[in-house]
């Protein structure tokens, strides 16, 4: 879930820009269903995020072009591609003051 000052960019982020599908429940909430996912548990003493706290990823097969098809569709990114070891990550800037990882696994 997407906490947005701005729902509406948000979800055309979403929609338009990395082109998720979406199911429309009325009044402009739209839902987007992913066919896959991960879950991963961080030790907070690893990072300064704070028990509770969630980080929201997609991840890809190719990030650069990923990457620049994303930019081509007007996307925004929080940086450069970096190699994590674990995997090649940069982060989406979403409108409404979100954001996401990106990366494309090396496992």
């Amino acid at each position: 879930m997407f906490y947005s000052s701005d729902p509406d960019a948000t979800r055309a982020f979403l929609r338009d820009v990395l082109q998720l599908k979406a199911n429309d429940v009325g009044d402009g909430w739209l839902i987007f269903p992913l066919n896959q996912a991960e879950v991963a548990v961080h030790p907070t003493g690893d990072t300064e995020a704070a028990p509770g706290t969630h980080e929201f990823s997609f991840y890809c097969d190719d990030i650069h072009s990923s990457v620049a098809e994303f930019r081509s569709r007007g996307a925004k990114l929080a940086g450069e591609i970096e190699d994590m070891g674990w995997g090649l990550v940069t982060h989406l800037e979403i409108p409404g003051g979100c954001s996401a990882l990106l990366y494309q696994r090396k496992y």
